[in-house]
C-alpha cells in the first residue's frame, strides 16, 4: 500500500499551531449569519478566479466575478467556461453529501468531469489518460516532469485512495493528508487536462470533510497565485529527487510549502474576522447580531474610512430616505455596534 515518506519539522509545527489558534478566532467570532454568507461567497470568487488562473487563465478577478455573477463579458470562450467549470467543482464539494462520503475514484472522476467540461474531447472529461504526457515549465517551456505511464494510472489511483481512507492515514493529520493527497494526485496526473484543479478540489474537499472548512471562508488558491513559480517548484521538490525500488520520494519539502500557506490563508481571514467583529466579546455578551444590507454597508465604510457623517451616509445610501438611515445607525448604537462623535452638526459615527 502506499505509504507517504515526509519528517514534522519544527516549521511545520509552528505553522500547524497558527492554523489552529486561527480556525478557534474564526469559529467562534461573533460574525453574523449575513456576514458569513458574504465572506463565503467572496472565497467562491476567489477559489475561481485564482484556481483557473495558476493554469493560465486570463480573466480578472472582477471579470471573474462578473462571469459568475452571469454578466456577459468580452472574453475568450475557453477563460469563460473554464470559471463557470471550477464554480461547479467549488458547488461540488460545499455539498453536503460530498462531505458524508469517502474521497473514492468516482468521486475524483467527477470533479475532473466538472473541471474540464466542454473543454476537452469528450472522451477525456473524467476518464483517466490513456496516453502519455510531460508537464512543461510555465516560463521555459522545458520538460520538468514526466509522470507514470498511462497503463500505471488507475493502480496508483486506487493505492493512494485506500491509503487516504485507511486507519493508518487517520493517525496522520488531516492538514498533512490534504497536502499528501494534493501532491500525489499531481504526481500521477491521472488526466491529459485539468489534474492541478482537480488535485486542489480534492484536497480541498478533505480538510472540508475533517472539519477544517473554518466555515468555507478560505481560498488555498490565492496563496499559490501569488508567486505561481515558488508554487510549481515546491510541487516539483519532491518530484526531481533520485527514487529508486529501494527509496520514496519525501515530501516534507513540498508539506511545510503546503502548510504554510494554508496557514497565512487561514491567518489572512482570521484578521479580517476580527477587524469586522468589532468586540469578540460581543457574541458572549449579545449572542450573534443580525445585521442587514444597508448596516453592513454603513459598518463597512466606518472600518474602510474610520467614520460616516451625515453627508456620507447619504451619498453611500442614495436610494434610501434620511429617517430610515438614522433608524439604521440608531439601531446599531442600540446594539453597541457604533457611536456617536462630535456635536450635532458635525456629528459622525465610528465603530466602537
Amino acid at each position: 500500500m502506499f505509504s507517504p515518506k515526509f519528517v514534522i519539522t519544527n516549521k511545520i509545527l509552528i505553522n500547524v499551531g497558527k492554523i489552529e489558534a486561527a480556525r478557534e478566532v474564526i469559529e467562534n467570532s461573533p460574525l453574523v449569519p449575513a456576514w458569513e454568507e458574504k465572506f463565503r461567497e467572496e472565497a467562491v470568487v476567489r477559489q475561481v478566479h485564482f484556481g483557473t488562473h495558476i493554469e493560465g487563465n486570463d480573466l480578472s478577478l472582477t471579470e471573474a466575478k462578473e462571469v459568475l455573477e452571469g454578466k456577459e463579458i468580452t472574453a475568450r470562450d475557453r477563460d469563460v467556461q473554464e470559471v463557470l467549470n471550477y464554480r461547479g467543482v467549488i458547488d461540488y464539494i460545499n455539498k453536503e453529501g460530498a462531505k458524508e462520503r469517502p474521497i473514492d475514484k468516482e468521486m475524483l472522476l467527477q470533479i475532473h468531469k466538472l473541471t474540464v467540461n466542454k473543454l476537452v474531447p469528450a472522451d477525456q472529461v473524467g476518464s483517466f489518460r490513456r496516453v502519455p504526457v510531460v508537464v512543461r515549465g510555465v516560463k521555459t517551456g522545458q520538460v520538468t516532469y514526466t509522470p507514470p505511464l498511462a497503463k500505471e494510472v488507475s493502480v496508483l489511483v486506487d493505492d493512494l485512495l485506500a491509503w487516504v481512507n485507511s486507519d493508518k492515514a487517520s493517525e496522520v493529520s488531516p492538514l498533512l493528508r490534504a497536502g499528501i493527497l494534493m501532491y500525489e494526485i499531481v504526481r500521477i496526473h491521472p488526466f491529459t487536462e485539468g489534474n492541478g484543479r482537480t488535485a486542489r478540489a480534492l484536497a480541498t474537499l478533505l480538510l472540508f470533510k475533517e472539519d477544517y472548512d473554518v466555515k468555507k471562508f478560505f481560498s488555498l488558491e490565492e496563496y499559490y497565485d501569488e508567486d505561481i513559480g515558488a508554487y510549481y517548484d515546491a510541487l516539483q521538490s519532491a518530484s526531481k529527487q533520485l527514487v529508486t525500488e529501494e527509496s520514496e520520494r519525501d515530501l516534507t519539502d513540498w508539506l511545510e510549502y503546503f502548510i504554510e500557506g494554508l496557514a497565512i490563508e487561514i491567518n489572512r481571514i482570521k484578521d479580517r474576522v476580527k477587524k469586522l467583529s468589532v468586540d469578540l466579546r460581543l457574541k458572549g455578551k449579545q449572542g450573534q447580531i443580525a445585521l442587514n444590507e444597508r448596516q453592513i454597508k454603513l459598518i463597512e465604510y466606518m472600518d474602510q474610512y474610520g467614520s460616516v457623517s451625515n453627508k456620507e451616509w447619504r451619498e453611500l445610501l442614495p436610494m434610501v430616505s434620511d429617517d430610515t438611515i438614522l433608524r439604521e445607525i440608531k439601531t446599531l448604537m442600540n446594539k453597541k455596534i457604533i457611536k456617536k462623535k462630535g456635536s450635532t452638526k458635525g456629528a459622525v459615527y465610528v465603530l466602537r
